[in-house]
């Protein structure tokens, strides 16, 4: 579990705080979305959290230990995989996760089965013995997983750790994150990619300019902001359109339309479905939403406000 609070960061004479009084907490057994525009403090607040850079303010307990005051206790329990790995070039992979174990106190046998069975997990073993150097930055990506993983700890940081992957790779990281969380850990994950966030978050916490502005929980994600009306129309025409257009601004895609900005509550939305069948409007799919979370997101967020 991690424990946020009142957390800030102010790099060196700037007033503005890149993270400001940031309270969160990520629970055992949870993943946790992390969205936020480009410059919103997200990577400040991960690498806060492992213990990279120091705070102006606040702390962070990681299972309980200080990041700062006990940052050995608090950092074998904290897997981190920045955006952009970086390593030594020349090193290999194998010597590499060695000295990482040391770490952990780990050695021997242990380590030897240990190594070989995460970088076949993130298929890196057939290039074992190459320099990081010559890896792709998505092979990269993946040995800074197995890396991450070597001490198993409680907690992961992934800071845009979808980004450079193919659709496999987005495929395989997801299903990995998930693993975790049935396993037990903690995940905080930072991403643009909204969907993704969507598909795999049990919360999503969404910062900008430095401060927390809201916590979604996963229930809330089909009933965001204003309401929004969803309807497939198989004998579309424009006497449909009309009828569509009575109640709010029509976007359309085919047979497939959205209705926004409607005029009538929730509760009586129900009623744009019955008129469309009263005129005879074939009508197989028809419901009652929030925004996505893009739009969500970019009304919170976006840069005029």
């Amino acid at each position: 579990m991690i424990e946020i609070r009142g957390l800030t960061k102010v790099y060196g004479r700037t007033q503005t705080p890149a993270v400001n009084k940031l309270d969160l907490e990520i629970n055992d057994g949870e993943i946790m979305g992390f969205a936020g525009l480009n410059g919103a403090g997200k990577t400040t607040t991960i690498r806060l959290i492992s213990g990279i850079i120091f705070p102006s303010g606040g702390n962070v307990l990681v299972n309980g230990k200080d990041i700062v005051k006990n940052k050995i206790d608090a950092s074998k329990n904290i897997g981190w995989v920045p955006e952009l790995p970086n390593f030594e070039p020349n090193s290999k992979p194998v010597p590499l996760l060695k000295y990482y174990a040391g770490f952990y106190g780990l050695k021997g046998s242990e380590v030897e089965d240990k190594i070989e069975k995460l970088l076949k997990r993130f298929h890196i073993w057939d290039a074992r013995t190459k320099k990081l150097k010559d890896y792709s930055q998505g092979m990269k990506k993946r040995f800074s997983i197995a890396a991450a993983m070597i001490g198993d700890p409680q907690n992961y940081l992934f800071d845009e750790t979808l980004n450079g992957l193919d659709p496999e790779g987005v495929r395989n990281m997801r299903d990995f994150m998930i693993q975790l969380k049935k396993d037990g850990k903690s995940v905080f994950l930072s991403s643009h990619i909204l969907s993704e966030l969507e598909n795999v978050a049990d919360r999503i916490a969404i910062i900008r300019k430095g401060q927390l502005i809201k916590v979604l929980e996963r229930g809330e994600l089909s009933t965001l902001g204003t309401t929004v009306i969803r309807v497939r129309i198989q004998n579309m025409d424009n006497g449909a359109m009309n009828i569509l257009e009575k109640y709010g601004r029509v976007e359309s895609y085919g047979d497939s339309l959205i209705v926004r900005d409607i005029s009538i509550s929730a509760e009586e939305a129900p009623r744009v479905n019955r008129e469309l069948n009263q005129n005879d409007y074939n009508v197989p799919y028809f419901e009652i939403t929030g925004e996505d979370l893009e739009d969500y997101f970019i009304g919170l967020v976006g840069e005029n406000r």
